[in-house]
Formats: C-alpha cells, sequence, structure tokens
C-alpha cells in the first residue's frame, strides 16, 4: 500500500484551504431604519440628497441663492461649507443656518424652500414585483395605496394583488402586513385603501396558475 507523506508546507496548504471553506462569503445585513413619520398627521418633509434648496437671507442677497444638496447630505454656500442638511426639515436647516450666518450677519433671517424633491430613502416607498413600473417613490403627504399603484402603473397580468405585503418598520422592529391589490385596484374595493407611510415596501409576488 503506498503511503503519502505530507509535508509541512503541504500540510500549511491545506489548513489555509479549510480555513477559507468555512469563512462566511455573506455581507452584513442592511441597517433597519425606522421612518422618522410614525402618524399620517404629524408629516413634515425630510431634506435629501439631489434636494434643491433656496435659502433667503433677508437684506442680504449675496448670501441667498439655491444649493443643490451633495450625496454626502451636505451643501456649502457663499458663507460657509460642510453643512449637514439631509434628514431635516426646511425650518430647522433655517435655524441652523440663521445660527451659523450671525458670526459674520447681524441678526440674520433665513427662509429655506425645497425644488426638484428628492427626499433621503429612508423617506421614499418602494415597490418591488409585480407591478407595470416598480421604482421608489417620492412620499407626499397623505399618500394611500391606492396614489403608489396609480404612481406605478398598476398590476401586471403576472400579479397576485391580493397576497401583496406591506413591510414597514415600527420602533426598530420590522412589520409585515398583506394588503389586497387585486381588490383595490381591479375591482374597486376602496375598503382594500390603506394610509402609506415613508418608508413603506410594498411587496407584489407573482401568481402561481
Amino acid at each position: 500500500m503506498m503511503k503519502i507523506k505530507i509535508t509541512p508546507v503541504v500540510g500549511l496548504f491545506f489548513a489555509v484551504i479549510g480555513l477559507a471553506g468555512c469563512q462566511s462569503n455573506s455581507l452584513p445585513q442592511a441597517t433597519v431604519r425606522a421612518s422618522m413619520t410614525s402618524n399620517v398627521d404629524d408629516y413634515n418633509y425630510l431634506i435629501g440628497p439631489g434636494d434643491s434648496l433656496n435659502i433667503f437671507v433677508w437684506r442680504n442677497p449675496e448670501v441667498s441663492g439655491n444649493f443643490q444638496v451633495r450625496p454626502d447630505g451636505k451643501i456649502t454656500t457663499s458663507l460657509v461649507e460642510d453643512v449637514s442638511v439631509t434628514g431635516k426639515t426646511p425650518t430647522m436647516v433655517a435655524r441652523e443656518m440663521e445660527k451659523i450666518l450671525s458670526k459674520y450677519i447681524r441678526d440674520p433671517i433665513v427662509t429655506v424652500s425645497v425644488g426638484n424633491f428628492v427626499g433621503p430613502f429612508g423617506q421614499q416607498v418602494r415597490v418591488v414585483g409585480e407591478a407595470t413600473n416598480p421604482m421608489a417613490v417620492n412620499y407626499r403627504e397623505d399618500m394611500t395605496l391606492l396614489d403608489l399603484m396609480i404612481q406605478v402603473g398598476g398590476l401586471t397580468e403576472f400579479a397576485d394583488g391580493n397576497d401583496a405585503k406591506l413591510i414597514r418598520v415600527v420602533d426598530g422592529v420590522q412589520k409585515e402586513y398583506t394588503v389586497r391589490l387585486g381588490s383595490l385596484v381591479k375591482d374597486g374595493d376602496i375598503s382594500a385603501n390603506v394610509d402609506i407611510l415613508p418608508g413603506d415596501i410594498l411587496i407584489i409576488p407573482e401568481a402561481w396558475f
């Protein structure tokens, strides 16, 4: 019978291969972030990357203007650099700008408005699966499930609408709700309409024929 002699170098090679086989190739799970809006009655728009901010400083047109929020969530104006604005309301940014500009201007009065709304990802509503145009939709005040379905063009012919799931993070815990899209969209059953919140994810499965 032939005997195989394993040298230290060969043994080390097999040990490394075995260790590599035990290592996980999976990525860490995405952070679960609850929407800052938990009630449709207290919704306030939050600024996000890509938004265009119109910052008006009363009696100081030279420091007023339109500024786009960078991908890192910050803006730079003619007087100040790297002001973090993402996840804040326009009013919050206005008060913060007044505090910063008070170093250069006496008693500044600032107003902030938003154009070209994009908003942070956590404030968007995502539709995946058997929608005609699955996409991320910018949340609007008082948005309902029917409004959302109109935005994505309704259901495909292969959709199992009444087995759709609405994923929502509540107090850091992911919850799943069944929604009756088929009844709502195809049968016009308004009782199947529900309120949508920023950060919701709507998953529409394919029907099994």
